[in-house]
């Protein structure tokens, strides 16, 4: 496999990458660096792979490089570049994420079209459900996003279905649920609440947290990812979920005890966009990608735990 992996200096992309060296995989990494959060936690992100002959880093957009020359022999692509943050994603900020979340993402597919590309592999989100699908979440619910954010991500699903239908590219899509472990974006929430505890600050907590997120490990994410693009179905949309939603009150119950303090928590009102229950229905990545998420919260919880307090990068 020679593959493209966008986004490759990010939280999933790094590991991403990791993982398919490890098994045998030529890698070319696209990053554009964007300022959403700091240089340097994304060079760090990158210390592995730059140390590998089996990796090539390109620096710069998508919408602006020739692509054809880093496509030429590419057999996979892996598109998990784009725009983060569901409450950035409102006002003026929606330029940002069209360009970033749908321009880029049509420009890669039709760059696609001119080479022999056997599947390609788009990091969608949960956020694109919205309020009103029945839990747990199903690929087949009709999906309404809360937010810009979630809307842009939906759109990209959009082009990645239009291009396998009218073009015949081998598509796949796939739903992550709330991806967390080492390499967390300093602005998500177990980051930020698990360097606050370390710290002894209080925990700012959107909510009256008794709301569900299903919570999915980042190496659990890899391999579905990885899956996907050897077994996924062409045009299917996946959910990659952790398999047992708990209320953000319980996490932060595990946090405790992975710290072993109590917290000080601070309750704010929700936020536009954010939404109150997720849970994925993983029947069909059970079924077509024999996906199984192998790490439990309190687990996965103590690895981010371990990497926040060894890491040297300032978030």
């Amino acid at each position: 496999m020679k593959a493209l992996v966008t986004g490759v200096a990010g939280f999933i992309g790094s590991q991403l990458a990791e993982s398919l060296i490890q098994e045998g995989a030529d890698v070319i990494g696209v990053d554009s660096f964007t300022d959403y959060y700091a240089r340097e936690i994304k060079i760090a992100n990158l210390e592995k792979l730059s140390a590998s002959s089996r990796f090539q880093l390109v620096e710069g957009s998508i919408e602006a490089m020739d692509l054809s020359t880093y496509l030429r022999d590419c057999t996979h692509v892996f598109h998990l570049a784009a725009q983060a943050g569901i409450r950035t994603s409102w006002g003026m900020n929606f330029s940002v994420y069209t360009t970033l979340n749908i321009n880029a993402t049509q420009t890669l597919l039709e760059a696609c079209l001119k080479s022999r590309i056997e599947r390609f592999v788009y990091a969608s989100s949960s956020s694109v459900y919205g309020e009103k699908a029945p839990l747990p979440m199903r690929e087949d619910a009709l999906p309404l996003p809360i937010s810009p954010y979630g809307l842009t991500k939906l759109a990209a699903e959009h082009l990645c279905m239009l291009y396998h239908r009218s073009y015949g590219l081998p598509t796949v899509s796939l739903r992550y649920f709330t991806v967390y472990g080492p390499r967390q974006r300093p602005d998500m929430a177990f980051h930020r609440f698990l360097t606050a505890a370390i710290s002894g600050s209080s925990i700012t907590l959107y909510g009256d947290g008794q709301q569900t997120r299903d919570f999915t490990f980042v190496q659990d994410v890899v391999d579905a990812t990885i899956a996907a693009s050897k077994i996924g179905r062409s045009g299917n949309i996946y959910n990659i979920g952790g398999g047992s939603p708990v209320t953000l009150s319980q996490s932060l119950d595990l946090i405790s005890s992975c710290i072993g303090r109590s917290l000080h928590i601070k309750y704010e009102t929700s936020q536009r966009g954010d939404m109150r229950d997720t849970y994925a229905d993983i029947t069909r990545a059970r079924q077509d990608l024999n996906y199984e998420p192998s790490v439990s919260l309190a687990d996965g919880i103590q690895a981010e735990y371990q990497w926040i307090s060894s890491t040297k990068v300032v978030s």
